[in-house]
């Protein structure tokens, strides 16, 4: 889903009064914050992975616990946590 689509649904979800956290790849934070989104977490994965690797389960639940962390301690619209890190493959 292309990051403009998502932005589109969190709007729609907030107005409905359902709070969004929006997960997404760095390379898309320029783009995202111009949205001015609610909140956003970026992460240091390349596009299509943006909770990491496929395998890397720790990785993941980091991200997931910043956003859950996130949703609850943003005071202001257009809140995004930038994630510090680097894309580790993992192989199974």
């Amino acid at each position: 889903m292309c990051h403009v689509s998502v932005g589109h649904v969190a709007r729609l979800l907030e107005a409905a009064g359902i709070s969004t956290v929006t997960i997404a790849a760095r390379a898309f934070r320029d783009h995202l914050a111009k949205m001015t989104l609610p909140r956003v977490v970026t992460t240091p994965y390349p596009m299509g992975r943006p909770l990491g690797a496929p395998g890397d389960h720790q990785s993941q639940r980091a991200s997931i616990l910043s956003a859950l962390d996130l949703l609850e301690s943003a005071k202001q619209v257009g809140t995004i946590l930038d994630l510090p890190g680097s894309y580790t493959s993992v192989e199974k």
